[in-house]
């Protein structure tokens, strides 16, 4: 399976509800050959208009973030755990984050990156497979275990950036992770 053909089966997917009330599927948006794979949790109103990720005011923020270390929409491949927008911007459930995990993990492995960034505390809990909540996650690195399990990939948790538009004292926080990041692009370990 390649990327487009995991799309075709991911909008012909009809065992996710959300799918039937979502304007769009959203896919992906960037560069898949990219050394960096950012992964949020779903698209919001402006993700399910556009049928891109992170599009809206949290993807301009996310887009000034990636920015400050050297990476944009053609260096940075970026995708949610669902791709279909829950009503009212909620929470996905827990059923619907299951029902979606297969994609994203086969999306992860066709992807192949060398850093993932997982944004939010969705994102983060389910690709890590924790219970702990983004404050705890963030700020150091994680080791993301792909499906067969023979090889890691390095990930950071990042804050989302609709997080840091509400509560702007923890750009700081943001901005080391960012550093993190960056530094692990220069230098991999």
């Amino acid at each position: 399976m390649d990327l487009a053909q995991l799309q075709a089966a991911m909008e012909a997917f009809e065992g996710c509800a959300l799918r039937r009330t979502a304007t769009n599927t959203v896919f992906a948006d960037g560069n898949p050959a990219a050394r960096v794979m950012v992964i949020g949790e779903a698209p919001g109103a402006d993700e399910d208009r556009q049928g891109k990720p992170f599009v809206g005011v949290s993807g301009r923020l996310l887009d000034r973030m990636l920015g400050a270390i050297g990476l944009d929409r053609n260096s940075a491949y970026i995708t949610n755990i669902l791709p279909w927008r829950p009503p009212g911007n909620r929470t996905p459930t827990a059923a619907e984050i299951a029902m979606c995990l297969p994609f994203v993990r086969r999306h992860v492995a066709l992807v192949d990156p060398a850093i993932l960034v997982f944004v939010g505390g969705v994102s983060a809990s389910t690709m890590l497979d924790r219970s702990e909540g983004i404050m705890k996650l963030r700020g150091r690195w994680h080791q993301y275990r792909t499906d067969e399990g023979n090889k890691t990939i390095d990930a950071m948790c990042v804050f989302h950036p609709a997080f840091l538009l509400r509560t702007p004292a923890r750009k700081r926080d943001a901005w080391r992770d960012l550093l993190s990041i960056q530094a692990r692009l220069i230098t991999p370990d």
